[in-house]
């Protein structure tokens, strides 16, 4: 029997599955390059409204963690865009380029019943480009347990091998330099089993700005990263024509933005890129703890100077009506994937150094234990592809 091709499991999972009245997902109808088009079976009226009405409540859910981690950038941000009448800059996304495997459809309504999954992006660009075009220096997961307000982020390395979503392998923050939000967290949803139907996405004078808008952000900065935050930090400084104050001193203390991007980028240190990414999120974890504490008066800085700087497919009408729960929400958890058991890095030819998953299977299975507390989970036959294939390419054998 000929084995099968990532795209022909694909399109086995595609069958037309019912969801069921809780789910506020939108699903996949196609992959990139797919011509073909998947026509949901038409609902009765009444039926159709009342999902309406429930997938409103659960978008409503999903926007509290967003304004919390971004320092209520969207949130205030919103109200001062309608009041000037200015761009909002939020994105339609075509929901038929994102895919969602269809073995998580079934996931909604057990394991993963209850939690919402949203993908935030910092691009590496300091001319304001957020959309595709520019790779994504930073990839998370912010996962949300609605019933009890906890928020766990995990960091995807940005050079982690794995399908791009169109049967192509590389490293995966190209796949927003191809094709944008849609087809990054298309990318997240094939490989590790998610339901991402949201984004937001950041520049570095997004995060400057926000940061200084709040009055800094404290983190504890060790001996060696404050020769390489330095110099990060005049490098952005020179390309957003800004001063800048150099760090002279370790241990935790009160960082503006400039400095907190600079050590965001900081990893020509023990632990290199993985320290990186802890890095971004132990600054993001800052930025809502500072955004709790926030006045009106830093809340509006923060809309005025860099709302314009903010991608998004939220909605800004519904952030404005959520304002007064934004407190209801914790950062509790964080960590890296692929995890530090079953990773290794190599050169792979024309595509350089990698992060690969040894075996991208125990890697998801990882991720589901830890952001679903599920201790049985199977990943779909999709990531089993990507995880054979991955093998074939790298050469790493499967545990």
């Amino acid at each position: 029997m000929a084995k099968k091709s990532s795209r022909d499991i694909y399109d086995e999972e595609r069958r037309p599955v019912k969801k069921s009245s809780g789910s506020s997902h939108r699903s996949s109808s196609s992959r990139y390059d797919d011509e073909e088009r998947y026509s949901a079976p038409k609902k009765k009226k009444s039926s159709a409204k009342k999902k309406k009405e429930q997938a409103k409540k659960k978008r409503r859910r999903i926007v509290l963690f967003i304004v919390e981690i971004f320092a209520l950038v969207l949130l205030v941000g919103a109200l001062w865009v309608v009041q000037q009448g200015s761009k909002s800059g939020k994105m339609e996304l075509n929901e038929e380029k994102i895919i969602v495997n269809e073995v998580v459809k079934e996931k909604e309504e057990t394991t993963m019943k209850g939690y919402r999954n949203i993908a935030l992006f910092g691009v590496d660009s300091t001319t304001g480009s957020l959309a595709k075009g520019t790779r994504s220096d930073t990839i998370m997961i912010a996962s949300i347990n609605q019933d009890t307000g906890e928020c766990k982020l995990v960091s995807v390395y940005r050079d982690t091998y794995l399908n791009l979503s169109n049967d192509t392998y590389n490293k995966c923050n190209s796949a927003y330099a191809k094709g944008g939000p849609e087809m990054a967290i298309s990318m997240l949803n094939l490989n590790l089993d998610l339901n991402i139907t949201d984004f937001v996405t950041v520049g570095f004078a997004g995060l400057t700005d926000t940061i200084d808008a709040l009055g800094g952000v404290y983190i504890d900065v060790k001996d060696n990263e404050i020769s390489h935050l330095n110099n990060y930090q005049l490098c952005i400084a020179d390309d957003l024509k800004r001063s800048y104050t150099p760090v002279t001193s370790s241990g935790r203390q009160l960082l503006d933005g400039l400095q907190a991007t600079g050590y965001c980028r900081v990893r020509y240190i023990a632990g290199g890129d993985f320290t990186r990414a802890e890095h971004q999120r132990n600054v993001l974890s800052a930025v809502a703890d500072q955004a709790k504490q926030a006045s009106p008066a830093a809340l509006a800085e923060v809309a005025t100077n860099v709302f314009s700087e903010v991608y998004t497919s939220l909605d800004l009408t519904e952030i404005i009506e959520l304002l007064a729960d934004v407190g209801n929400y914790t950062i509790t958890e964080t960590a890296g994937f692929p995890r530090e058991e079953n990773r290794t890095t190599g050169k792979l030819g024309t595509k350089g150094d990698c992060v690969i998953p040894v075996n991208l299977e125990e890697n998801v299975k990882w991720l589901h234990q830890f952001l679903f507390n599920d201790y049985e989970y199977t990943p779909s036959d999709m990531v089993q592809e990507c995880s054979r294939q991955i093998e074939a390419d790298t050469g790493k054998t499967v545990n």
